[in-house]
């Protein structure tokens, strides 16, 4: 057995604990992890990736691009260490950043679309299919509206004294905020 198996499960578990309290290497990990996993993603595509994981203003308010740049700097970097290059393209199709001779997306990350692809049920796509594009709204409203009671009910469940209204406030801020 490589020893090499060994140090890398323990650079991983000190990796963990500092982006649990640096944020910038936590901005930098999940920058790497992203581009890792897809391909042709724009500046605003992967803040807004970033973002949807560690907060909405993870790059900061007034100086984010110096720090999104400085942080692509660095995982450039990381990638060169591995013996790989990330390129941007300003292509019409493809735009966006990318890993030098690999796939629009990683074989770990395909495997799992396929994956999950395989587990629709083609006769709930048929139904689908039939609705109109309203009946389609309506449903996908219904579905966002079921999603925020259910934490609304739950944050009035660890806070009883909330009224409902002031729980789904909560609820809506917890949805838009992050």
């Amino acid at each position: 057995m490589s020893t090499l198996i060994p140090a890398q499960k323990a650079i991983g578990v000190l990796l963990y604990d500092a982006e649990q309290r640096d944020i910038t290497t936590a901005r930098r990990a999940a920058l790497l992890r992203i581009l890792w996993n897809e391909r042709f993603l724009t500046r605003s595509q992967l803040i807004a990736r970033v973002g949807y994981q560690l907060g909405k203003n993870c790059f900061g308010i007034s100086a984010w691009e110096d720090a999104f740049y400085r942080d692509m700097r660095v995982v450039k970097q990381a990638f060169l260490a591995a013996g790989l290059t990330l390129e941007y393209s300003r292509g019409k199709k493809r735009s966006g950043y990318y890993i030098c001779e690999q796939d629009a997306l990683s074989p770990e990350f395909m495997n799992m679309v396929k994956a999950s692809a395989a587990e629709v049920d083609q006769r709930q796509l048929d139904i689908y299919r039939r609705l109109s594009p309203a009946a389609r709204f309506r449903q996908g409203c219904a579905i966002s509206d079921t999603a925020r009671n259910v934490v609304a009910f739950r944050i009035r469940k660890e806070n009883p004294s909330l009224t409902v209204q002031e729980a789904h406030q909560l609820a809506l801020q917890r949805a838009y905020t992050k």
